[in-house]
């Protein structure tokens, strides 16, 4: 990793709320995301892009957010803003397909929706994009005006149904809380979502993740931490994937490549965790806590506090 200046790491470490650590080997006193990057810089990739896409620089913004889904092609936010550069410079085509992948890898979004019903009607596919109006209005039902996104629902409804009404004056929308979203208010996402993951708080963890994910884009930190609540929570599947996603975009992350030797050794594949530990025994030259606390799962079969 690229080591940060100190005078960044001790404006940093102003942030830091008190008593803030990382779970299980995660190493307690790392930096927070805005400082703690991979080689590639994924994260710093896709903040350029939002930089230059908040200026409407929308060429540069798209060849930002074209190298981030080179490591990580089926993230959510960075196919949404992917989108809405493409959109910015009238690909429409090129915009609807990466609002159409935004979609398939989160359903829940409700900003790529809006957009790719709008990016519909624009193209003309109204039934396609009435079939995006509807998936608005089932997340609607669902939330019942009770969940956090339910004024961006409402308002992403009465978007499309406008663009549906006079598709060729239908605006490009962003979302600006995700476009604005300073790096600061994304640290501070993150270091509640471990405050959350210590507490075994896990549901609640992944949203604060989410919202750092929106800040950086495809880091390695939230997407492996992404995963450590995913497989707390048993859905084996979707944490692997994360860890999978984190090792994309850094390879050589110690933390996804302990966590992710873990999940093998819950699923009882050892020679999956002893790979992993390989790895880890190559990483760390003089030892490391992640090769020490994944070694001990793999002698014992288990986890060590089991």
């Amino acid at each position: 990793m690229r080591k940060p200046s100190h005078l960044l790491l001790l404006s940093c470490a102003l942030l830091v709320p008190a008593g803030a650590s990382l779970a299980n080997g995660g190493g307690a006193g790392s930096p927070p995301p805005s400082v703690n990057v991979p080689d590639f810089d994924a994260a710093a990739e896709y903040r350029t892009g939002i930089e230059a896409l908040q200026v409407k620089r929308y060429t540069e913004a798209r060849k930002a957010f074209n190298r981030v889904l080179g490591v990580s092609p089926r993230d959510a936010n960075t196919n949404y803003v992917a989108g809405l550069a493409a959109a910015g410079l009238d690909d429409l085509k090129g915009a609807r397909k990466h609002f159409e992948r935004a979609v398939k890898s989160d359903g829940n979004m409700v900003a790529a929706h809006e957009q790719l019903a709008i990016t519909y009607a624009k193209l003309g596919e109204r039934p396609k994009a009435e079939a995006e109006l509807a998936s608005l209005a089932s997340l609607e039902a669902k939330c019942a005006q009770t969940c956090a996104e339910a004024k961006d629902i409402e308002r992403a409804i009465a978007s499309v149904t406008a663009a549906l009404e006079a598709p060729a004056q239908a605006r490009l929308e962003t979302n600006p809380s995700l476009l604005f979203a300073s790096a600061a208010a994304g640290d501070n996402a993150y270091f509640e979502a471990v405050g959350l993951i210590n507490d075994g708080r896990y549901e609640a963890a992944l949203s604060s993740l989410q919202a750092a994910r929106r800040t950086f884009g495809p880091h390695p930190d939230v997407l492996t931490y992404i995963g450590f609540a995913n497989r707390k929570l048993g859905r084996y599947e979707i944490a692997e994937d994360y860890y999978r996603q984190a090792l994309a975009a850094a390879p050589t992350h110690k933390g996804a490549t302990e966590y992710y030797g873990e999940l093998m050794v819950e699923r009882g594949d050892l020679d999956g965790a002893r790979t992993m530990l390989a790895r880890l025994d190559t990483l760390c030259s003089f030892g490391c806590a992640e090769a020490d606390e994944l070694r001990q799962w793999v002698e014992k079969g288990r986890s060590p506090a089991s």
